[in-house]
């Protein structure tokens, strides 16, 4: 699988530079500055310690760049593709001083993605054999959002909205607040933008018949067992998209999948990946 996009590059300088100014600080990398001489040079290898889908080459190249343009980065594979035990991910050369002082900027962000695309990877096979996609939701990193939701189009995963200004997705309090499903839905078409999708969270079948008197463009179905999710996607048929949500483990999204439904959110994708062990490694001679 090729990269889905390309991470705008001033968003991620921006980003990798506060990250190295946290690691840096005041006086720099001084265990690299006391040990090794201002002119040694250096090549390396960044492998995986474990398998994985690769996603984050871009950042962790800028985190080599940032410290001293000169350092070579060269991926020895792609972000999207998968990497097995020991498999090399990118070669380095150059000032060994900021290959050592970049080298945990660089990994962190790098560990961070690929093990979301991985974690990403593992929930889409479970659901290949449906039409349902797997995606995430805006339960990311402060800050790091652009780079976790790239990291699950890297693992085979879809995009929820990227924020709270791209779409309109009314939720349970917003319902409440409203005053019901009527008055939320026509407040909201008589707001939005002829191109701005509106979205509907309802958690019982009374609620989505209100739903679908109404129209959306895409009813989101929580915390509904799979026979009543079966018994809504009848009732839906091709009137607009259905997401399901709500609690979706690796053991619990085939069975999701299998009633029908276009998508399904996983807010673990991005909270509760795990970092894939990477490593780097300075080669001698």
């Amino acid at each position: 699988m090729t990269a889905p996009w390309t991470l705008p590059a001033p968003h991620v300088e921006d980003v990798v530079r506060a990250a190295l100014a946290e690691d840096f600080g005041r006086a720099g990398d001084i265990t690299t500055q006391a040990t090794i001489p201002e002119t040694a040079n250096a090549r390396a290898v960044i492998a995986a310690r474990e398998a994985g889908v690769v996603a984050g080459l871009a950042v962790a190249s800028t985190a080599f760049r940032l410290v001293d343009p000169s350092v070579m980065f060269t991926p020895a594979t792609q972000d999207g593709a998968h990497i097995g035990e020991s498999g090399i991910i990118a070669r380095i050369e150059g000032p060994a001083r900021a290959i050592l002082s970049a080298e945990r900027v660089a990994l962190n962000f790098l560990g961070r993605l690929c093990g979301i695309a991985t974690l990403t990877a593992c929930y889409a096979e479970k659901i290949a054999h449906t039409k349902a996609k797997v995606c995430d939701t805006r339960k990311t990193t402060p800050l790091l959002r652009a780079f976790e939701k790239y990291a699950v189009r890297c693992g085979g995963g879809a995009n929820h909205r990227f924020g709270l200004d791209d779409a309109i997705l009314i939720k349970d309090n917003h319902i409440a607040v409203a005053g019901g499903v009527g008055p939320a839905l026509r407040a909201a078409k008589a707001f939005a933008g002829h191109i701005v999708k509106i979205e509907i969270e309802v958690d019982t079948l009374a609620q989505l018949r209100e739903v679908l008197a109404e129209g959306a463009d895409i009813v989101l179905l929580d915390n509904m067992p799979p026979e009543v999710l079966r018994a809504a996607v009848a009732l839906i048929g091709d009137k607009m998209r259905v997401e399901a949500s709500g609690g979706v483990t690796l053991e619990t999204i085939a069975t999701i999948a299998e009633t029908g439904v276009d998508l399904i959110s996983v807010g673990a994708l991005t909270h509760s990946a795990r970092t894939l062990d990477l490593g780097l490694d300075i080669e001698i001679g």
